[in-house]
């Protein structure tokens, strides 16, 4: 498995990214980003999917239902509204921008629906420079699904995220087993509108096959446990994938300047659809010194109103 998808490694078009079970080598989590400018009809087959605008707005059609999707200018610009799709529909999205498909392979066929972003829960986790901001706008808690779990973490510029390292990968109280995707974007601190696949290009150097690269960078890292390996450090920019499918993972860096947003899409087997996790015991205690720090003041850096340029 390659665990590091850069920016247009994968996919064909309309499709700039696309992750499947099939070539993740598990079994449930998918993600497909859509770029779009007129229409596009899909099948969903045995996945239950969300059409999550990251840039753009859009029209949504599936099972005699239409959702219009206010959308955003993009990711740092505001928190979205978006549409839930069940299995076994034919979805067509009209529209422009880049949209999200998260999804699931799932059992149950539940009805289409429309989320708005004034229901999101906006959560803003950690304290000093592990502070950061978590739009659950797919958790358990706040939207129903049949095994899709979908969250946003924006974190800024100089803060670290997804810290202390933790992991859902065995099937014991407090975990649970989940395939997860994390999708990056990354812009320079303040930045909210006019981000697009390829972020701010600036200087950006070349990649390992050549091509330019963006500016902009965060990092992010995956390691595992003695019985199941996994060695993952890798420079990370807009458009970019990585996929854990087991081990520890955190932290997800912000390097000073520069905001990170990553999308989280995971999925599992059991039965029970929750978010179950178990902290790297080694680095554990950190969680404790955040009693006393306050929350970064530069959150939240959006709400369900667009900021302006």
């Amino acid at each position: 498995m390659k665990h590091y998808l850069p920016a247009g490694s994968t996919g064909s078009p309309p499709y700039a990214l696309e992750v499947t079970p099939e070539t993740a080598g598990w079994t449930y989590s998918a993600l497909r980003v859509l770029e779009l400018d007129g229409s596009h009809t899909f099948d969903t087959g045995s996945y239950e999917t969300l059409v999550l605008p990251l840039s753009g707005s859009c029209r949504v059609a599936c099972d005699g239902e239409t959702f219009e999707l206010q959308g955003r200018r993009g990711v740092f610009s505001r928190v979205t509204d978006f549409a839930y799709v069940p299995r076994d529909a034919s979805v067509t999205v009209t529209g422009r921008g880049r949209f999200a498909l998260p999804a699931a392979r799932c059992e149950n066929r539940l009805r289409a629906r429309y989320g708005p972003a004034e229901d999101v829960p906006v959560e803003l986790r950690g304290a000093g420079q592990a502070s950061r901001q978590v739009n659950n706008f797919c958790t358990p808690a706040a939207f129903e699904a049949d095994k899709l779990i979908a969250c946003e973490v924006i974190t800024p510029g100089g803060n670290w995220s997804s810290f202390p390292p933790h992991k859902h990968d065995e099937d014991r109280p407090g975990e649970s087993v989940l395939e997860e995707i994390y999708y990056f974007e990354v812009a320079a601190a303040g930045r909210s509108a006019g981000v697009g696949w390829s972020g701010e290009t600036g200087s950006a150097g070349v990649g390992r096959s050549g091509e330019t690269r963006p500016a902009a960078m965060a990092y992010q890292r995956v390691y595992g446990t003695a019985d199941r390996p996994i060695d993952v450090l890798e420079e990370v920019r807009t458009g970019d994938t990585v996929l854990i499918p087991h081990g520890w993972h955190g932290p997800s860096m912000a390097v000073p300047g520069y905001d990170l947003y990553y999308l989280n899409v995971m999925a599992g087997p059991s039965p029970e659809r929750a978010w179950l996790i178990c902290d790297d015991p080694a680095h554990a205690w950190v969680r404790g010194t955040w009693e006393g720090q306050e929350t970064d003041p530069r959150l939240p850096l959006s709400s369900t109103t667009e900021r302006e340029t």
